[in-house]
């Protein structure tokens, strides 16, 4: 009789060996690979099928049409709504507003005539009650339960046949086929997968809440984020209003969207222009401050950069950021020292964003460095020009992408002027840009009256 060899599987993402090893040769995650008995049997018959094929001409495509949700910057973001039967996988930080948010979508769809099912297995449903009475998100439509068993949410799910399901959150739930504590990999894979069956096999819209890791990635299997159909990043600074959602995958719709939302004590709203939000509100110029238009996904957003440059009685200065990449900023910095002999070295620099925004694209370079050369030169910049480019480590400023669009954007705020790489493309009408090749050019435009080099 043949002798069974063991077979090791990963915790991750199912990738199977013959042997142990300590890093999973599919997905390279270390210490997830662990024994799971004898191997699959490789020889599958042919069984009973769930429906005939079909030829494709005579697929309903209606079926797979999304439904909007009436919060128009979470359609944006999801390619015009929930989709019957899609899955959607939404994770972000506890105390984000991921809860807010979806009590609002599950409100609004109840109001719309879709029998909604909220499912909560970190609060009671009177703790989820009076928030929705906090956001006003209460409707006869809309059905409560908190469970934390996988039985009893399915039970749930035959008694209020709903076209809307929130489980929040798939970490909480638990199995009794499955081994481990509820948010363990193998009970979150099999909730999971549980739920997305449901929704596949009934039509149901359905949306998971999940956790995130320190790093911010989405907590639990990797194959969590294979079975969903999409998967939303909910992200923001808790001591700051603005909110973000984008999209890391999505079957149905694009993945350069972003949503953006305004949290207060009143609940959730979208943002359809949150640049207002990015920059102060002053009369006079003031050194150390300078503007640029950054790119969420499709959409520009104006947003602030500041500087603050003091002399340091340490032997190593001091350096922190805020809002901006630190190590781009240390980058940036480095080339501004060496290319502009500008006075650095023996001082502390400061330097953040206005109002919580992210900047983590490289377009926003060439901001940093005029912020920090007109605080250390103590020259404010002018109040209507703006900064966009990328900062090489000889001193040359790179083109980035979607210049028009983001000169665009800046000209309905009211600036008129730009410093901005060679060759921009089509210049809006109303503003006036400054070809800048490299940091010197830059810096002559702070230190001397801005000279127009194209105009639309």
């Amino acid at each position: 009789m043949a002798k069974t060899r063991p077979v090791f599987r990963c915790a991750e993402c199912g990738w199977q060996t013959g042997k142990w090893v300590g890093r999973c040769g599919e997905c390279q995650a270390w210490g997830t690979v662990d024994q799971s008995g004898p191997p699959t049997s490789r020889g599958v018959t042919a069984g009973p099928v769930s429906a005939p094929a079909r030829p494709i001409v005579e697929i309903d495509v209606e079926e797979a049409r999304a439904r909007p949700t009436d919060v128009p910057e979470l359609d944006r973001v999801l390619g015009g709504g929930l989709v019957p039967g899609g899955v959607v996988l939404m994770a972000g930080e506890p105390g984000v507003g991921k809860s807010t948010l979806l009590l609002d979508v599950a409100a609004r769809s109840a109001r719309a005539g879709i029998t909604t099912l909220y499912v909560t297995g970190e609060e009671s449903a009177a703790q989820v009650r009076l928030r929705a009475d906090r956001i006003t998100a209460v409707h006869g439509g809309l059905w409560l339960a908190a469970e934390t068993d996988l039985g009893a949410v399915l039970g749930q799910v035959d008694a209020v046949q709903p076209g809307l399901l929130v489980v929040d959150s798939v970490q909480t739930v638990m199995s009794a086929d499955a081994e481990g504590a509820a948010g363990g990999v193998t009970q979150v894979r099999e909730v999971a997968a549980a739920l997305i069956r449901v929704a596949k096999q009934r039509g149901i819209a359905t949306v998971l809440v999940g956790h995130v890791t320190k790093d911010g990635s989405v907590a639990g299997p990797r194959l969590l984020e294979h079975l969903v159909d999409v998967v939303l990043q909910f992200e923001g600074d808790r001591h700051h209003r603005l909110r973000l959602v984008r999209a890391t995958k999505n079957r149905f719709g694009p993945t350069d969207e972003v949503g953006c939302f305004d949290l207060d004590d009143r609940g959730i709203t979208g943002l359809a222009d949150p640049s207002g939000l990015f920059l102060s509100r002053r009369t006079e110029p003031v050194p150390g401050t300078c503007v640029t238009v950054t790119l969420e996904g499709r959409r520009p957003l104006v947003a602030e950069v500041q500087a603050l440059v003091a002399a340091s009685t340490q032997s190593t200065p001091r350096r922190a950021s805020s809002g901006l990449d630190p190590s781009r900023s240390a980058m940036v910095l480095a080339v501004l020292a060496a290319r502009s002999r500008l006075p650095l070295a023996q001082s502390e620099i400061y330097t953040a964003t206005v109002g919580g925004v992210q900047l983590r694209e490289p377009a926003a370079d060439l901001a940093l460095a005029m912020a920090v050369a007109s605080a250390v030169t103590d020259r404010p910049l002018p109040t209507d020009l703006v900064a966009i480019g990328e900062v090489g480590l000889a001193g040359e400023i790179r083109t980035v992408s979607g210049i028009t669009r983001r000169l665009a954007e800046a000209v309905r705020f009211g600036f008129a002027r730009a410093v901005v790489p060679v060759d921009p493309g089509p210049v809006p009408d109303g503003m006036t840009v400054v070809e800048a090749p490299d940091l010197q050019v830059a810096l002559r435009s702070l230190l001397a009256p801005v000279r127009a080099s194209g105009q639309g």
